[in-house]
C-alpha cells in the first residue's frame, strides 16, 4: 500500500468534484475546491475520521468494500477505480456495478451522425449519451434528472406522457419483456451494486406488470428492430432500431434510422433543424 500516493490520489479527485456532480447543495462559504471531506465519507459510507486519516496518509489499509464506496462517492473512471484499488495494494475485481463511463470514441461516434438519432444505453437502461437528434426525436435528456433519464423506470413508474407512450413504443408490450430479462441478467452480474438493487426494488414494489415479468426469471434477449415514435410536433416517426453491444462496458449503442425517402427520413430532417425548441408550446 502506497500511503502518499493514494492520499494525494484521493485528494485530487475529491477536489475536482462540485457538489453539484452529487445532488449537495453548494451552500454559503465554501473554501475549498471540489467537496468537503465529511461529504466524500457520507457519500462512500464510512466515517469523516477514517478518511481523513486516509488523504493524511495515516490510515490503514481500506477493504473492497471502503474501495468500491470511494470509487462511487469519487465518481471514478474503471481505469481510475483500478488504479485506486493499486495504490491501496488491493487488486481490483470485477466492477461491483455497472459502467457508466461512454468511450471517447462511441462520443465522437454519435456526434458524427447527422441524420441518425443516436443514443448510449447503460447496462440498466439509463441514457447515459445522447447526440443531437436523439435529443429532438426522443427528449432533451440534459433537462431532465439523472434518475428520470433511466427508461425502464420512466415506462413502469412515470406517467404515460413520459414513459412507454412518449417514447412511441408501437408494442409496449414487448419492450416491457425486454427489459425485465434484461435487468434479471444484469442483476445477476452485479449483485453487489446498491443501485441496480434499489432501481429493482423500486420496479418490483411500485408495477405489479414489472413485478410478474420478473417473477418469470426470463432472461432470453429478443432484438427490437422498428419502433414508431409519437412526436408531438411531427407525428408518428417510424425509425429502424439497432442495437450494438459495447462489450467491455456492458452498455450499448442504439441507433435510430429512417427508410431513405420516406416521409419519417422527412421528419428527422426537420428535427435536424428544429432540434429540441417547442414550436407547440405558446412562448
Amino acid at each position: 500500500m502506497d500511503r502518499r500516493e493514494l492520499a494525494d490520489f484521493l485528494r485530487g479527485r475529491r477536489e475536482r468534484i462540485t457538489p453539484a456532480d452529487v445532488g449537495l447543495p453548494a451552500g454559503p462559504r465554501r473554501r475549498t475546491p471540489g467537496l468537503r471531506r465529511e461529504e466524500v465519507a457520507q457519500l462512500a459510507y464510512i466515517s469523516t475520521e477514517y478518511y481523513t486519516r486516509l488523504e493524511q496518509a495515516r490510515g490503514p489499509r481500506p477493504s473492497h468494500e471502503v474501495l468500491a464506496g470511494l470509487a462511487r462517492a469519487l465518481r471514478l473512471s474503471d481505469a481510475e477505480r483500478e488504479h485506486l484499488h493499486h495504490l491501496a495494494g488491493a487488486p481490483p475485481g470485477p466492477p461491483p456495478g455497472p459502467s457508466r463511463e461512454v468511450p471517447l470514441s462511441i462520443l465522437d461516434l454519435i456526434r458524427r451522425l447527422p441524420r441518425t438519432a443516436a443514443l448510449v444505453l447503460s447496462a440498466t437502461y439509463e441514457v447515459i449519451a445522447w447526440n443531437d437528434l436523439a435529443a429532438a426525436l426522443l427528449e432533451d435528456f440534459s433537462a431532465v434528472p439523472r434518475q428520470q433519464r433511466n427508461l425502464v423506470r420512466r415506462a413502469f413508474l412515470g406517467p404515460p406522457a413520459t414513459g412507454r407512450e412518449r417514447y412511441g413504443l408501437a408494442d409496449p408490450e414487448a419492450f416491457s419483456h425486454a427489459a425485465a430479462r434484461r435487468l434479471r441478467a444484469v442483476a445477476a452480474r452485479y449483485p453487489d451494486d446498491p443501485e441496480v438493487a434499489a432501481l429493482v426494488d423500486d420496479l418490483v414494489s411500485g408495477s405489479p406488470e414489472f413485478a410478474r415479468l420478473w417473477a418469470d426469471h426470463d432472461v432470453r434477449a429478443v432484438p427490437t428492430l422498428r419502433k414508431i415514435i409519437n412526436h408531438p410536433m411531427v407525428g408518428p416517426v417510424s425509425v429502424n432500431c439497432d442495437v450494438l453491444d459495447i462489450t467491455d462496458r456492458d452498455q450499448h449503442l442504439v441507433l435510430y434510422t429512417a427508410e431513405p425517402g420516406s416521409s419519417a427520413e422527412e421528419a428527422l430532417r426537420l428535427l435536424s433543424v428544429i432540434g429540441t425548441q417547442r414550436m407547440d408550446v405558446p412562448h
